[in-house]
């Protein structure tokens, strides 16, 4: 993809996740699949940023897949990458803390990406 045909998307990520993000120990960003996200694909740049605050970091999507639900995505991907101080169980308790039923039916999108700069 060049980058005439990248684009950039503005996504608020908490501050625990950002923290791996910006460390680059967390290469999977779990999403459901939103309208919004629908056409997300590798060459895409993502800057997060921590809510009420002006810290962001930039990351380039390598790869988009897309999961019936969190605990197919969780099996497929591991965990190591969506959290490495988080087992699976927790992991998938944190997801649905975020993310409740009605929105986890709509899809998941496990992101991988890799740090900017």
């Amino acid at each position: 993809m060049t980058e005439a045909t990248s684009r950039l998307r503005e996504l608020n990520l908490r501050r625990r996740y950002f923290d791996l993000v910006a460390a680059g120990t967390k290469t999977i960003e779990v999403r459901v699949k939103y309208p919004h996200l629908a056409d997300l694909t590798a060459g895409d740049t993502i800057r997060f940023r921590i809510k009420g605050t002006d810290e962001t970091c930039e990351v380039a999507v390598k790869r988009v897949t897309q999961y019936p639900d969190f605990e197919t995505l969780l099996d497929g991907e591991g965990p190591a990458d969506i959290d490495p101080t988080a087992t699976r169980d927790e992991q998938l308790a944190n997801i649905r803390a975020i993310y409740p039923a009605d929105k986890e039916a709509l899809g998941a999108l496990a992101i991988e990406i890799g740090r900017l700069g």
